[in-house]
């Protein structure tokens, strides 16, 4: 088949790209070619800014059997989408998001019946509503991805960036939400691309939704002793309450208790029965390693406004009860 990829260096699609050259796809990859270095020599790159309307609308006239887009956040870009590739590909593929499943959990493990309802986070919410603009056409053949927390250059951290990891490596307590034992899958994007690729082309994928994540998950405090075992740290932890995190920091309340807070289990079943059985054994400390080794994180990447706000963190919880 002939697949589109727009992105395709990021932490989900670059592994999703080796997987369908191996299978034998013609690759074709449209970014703006600052980081394409390790994709596979077989992939024809497309350099172009998806900003530019003519250069992306230029991709329609090429006919792909498969897009899988990867670059979209807000509706209107989604419906931009439809307008470009309506009757010129055979499946659309929407990278979505399963932090748009509903918030606070109710009922586990989550299956993709399970409602998109977010309160808490905006990035959910628009990734919900352009799920919604799909469903709502019939003219543009789609499937829906909807990956948890998947990783490959960056270590799996509830706050983002790189704080927590550059913590670590300057000998600083890390701040973690809760006690710490709510349970959260992690995905290396290696065991997300075999069943990823397998939804291209396949006629049972269309008009569907599928999560896929691995079967078993974590608690924090054996990610985090992942994450300082790979870089040969002391593993030091400071536990908060997150919604005490979030009364620091507003920006938290959405990766803490639109998403990472609570404990998340998932029900793979129905992804299993289109793409075919899969698992993922690439486990934390493995996988910890492989970033570690292949991507070695730098100390100095951090924002110095988060990184005090942590420090008061610490230092005042320290306080609590002395």
């Amino acid at each position: 088949m002939r697949v589109l990829y727009v992105g395709g260096t990021g932490e989900i699609s670059f592994d999703c790209i080796h997987e369908s050259v191996r299978l034998g796809h013609d690759v074709t990859v449209f970014n703006r070619g600052h980081h394409n270095a390790g994709l596979p020599p077989a992939c024809r790159l497309r350099k172009g800014d998806v900003a530019d309307d003519a250069a992306y609308g230029g991709l329609a006239r090429e006919h792909f059997d498969v897009v899988c887009q990867f670059r979209l956040f807000v509706p209107e870009a989604l419906r931009r989408d439809l307008a470009v590739f309506t009757g010129h590909c055979g499946q659309y593929v929407f990278i979505s998001s399963a932090s748009a499943y509903r918030k606070p959990v109710r009922g586990l493990p989550i299956t993709e019946a399970t409602p998109l309802e977010n309160p808490w986070w905006d990035y959910s919410r628009a990734k919900a509503e352009m799920e919604g603009l799909l469903r709502a056409q019939s003219a543009l053949p789609y499937t829906i991805v909807r990956p948890s927390h998947t990783y490959r250059a960056m270590m799996p951290v509830p706050m983002g960036g790189n704080i927590e990891v550059s913590r670590f490596l300057r000998g600083k307590p890390v701040v973690l939400h809760g006690d710490g034992e709510s349970l959260w899958t992690v995905t290396h994007a290696e065991d997300f691309a075999r069943p990823f690729a397998r939804l291209l082309g396949n006629p049972r994928a269309l008009g569907e939704a599928f999560h896929i994540t691995g079967d078993r998950a974590w608690s924090w405090n054996e990610i985090f002793a992942a994450i300082a075992a790979a870089l040969g740290v002391r593993c030091d932890l400071v536990h908060v309450a997150s919604e005490t995190l979030v009364r620091y920091h507003a920006g938290w309340a959405g990766p803490l208790l639109g998403d990472k807070s609570p404990s998340v289990t998932f029900d793979n079943r129905k992804v299993k029965a289109v793409a075919g059985d899969f698992d993922c054994p690439i486990d934390p400390w493995r996988g910890m390693r492989m970033v570690a080794e292949r991507y070695p994180p730098s100390p100095s990447d951090f924002d110095p406004a988060i990184d005090a706000l942590l420090d008061r963190i610490v230092a005042e919880q320290a306080r609590l009860g002395s």
